[in-house]
């Protein structure tokens, strides 16, 4: 079990290893079947990978830029994620003289990216349809469609009409370009 353990390891340092030197990022290493919140380097780890110092771990610990999660002994250990994070943070610090605020919200956006392309291709993959929906705080949401959707989405009858963007005495006649939906239910 422990020789299963250390190949494991191995593997994951392997891919980190990738991800340092540019050839491979964590959609590639996801795909093929690494868990890339998995939480396996030590902190002395981490940094040889990073090529950080184990003190500037600490500091981006303490500020949230990068969070390791936690032994039960209270160890520190660093996922690919964390590693991943920890090479764009460096470079856009000392590269492009970004500060650790600044820092932290472009990895979140990048982040919150990565997520929105890998829903995108699962969803394109499953060959199902998806309507997506706002709402008014702007949070999108994804809604599958079910085939009997189709057999009752016909008893709707919607009729639309074109408001009138302002009162009745504007000079200029502008129209809206809003519609109007409902649902008469005619039984």
């Amino acid at each position: 079990m422990a020789r299963m353990e250390q190949q494991r390891r191995r593997l994951y340092e392997m891919c980190a290893m990738a991800i340092v030197a540019g050839r491979a990022d964590l959609d590639g290493a996801s795909r093929v079947g690494f868990d890339i919140d998995l939480p396996i380097f030590s902190v002395g780890r981490a940094a040889q990978l990073a090529d950080i110092h184990p003190q500037t771990l600490r500091q981006y610990d303490r500020s949230g830029l990068v969070v390791p999660q936690r032994t039960g002994g209270g160890a520190r250990r660093y996922s690919l994620r964390d590693v991943d994070r920890l090479i764009q943070a460096q470079h856009m610090s000392q590269r492009d003289g970004i500060n650790l605020t600044g820092i932290a919200r472009i990895l979140d956006l990048e982040e919150e990216n990565r997520q929105l392309r890998r829903q995108l291709r699962a969803a394109r993959a499953d060959g199902r349809v998806s309507v997506f929906t706002a709402d008014m705080s702007g949070r999108i949401t994804e809604m599958r469609r079910c085939p009997r959707a189709r057999h009752w989405r016909h008893q709707f009858q919607t009729q639309t009409r074109e408001l009138t963007a302002g009162v009745s005495s504007d000079p200029v006649g502008v129209r809206s370009k809003s519609v109007v939906l409902w649902h008469t239910n005619h039984r």
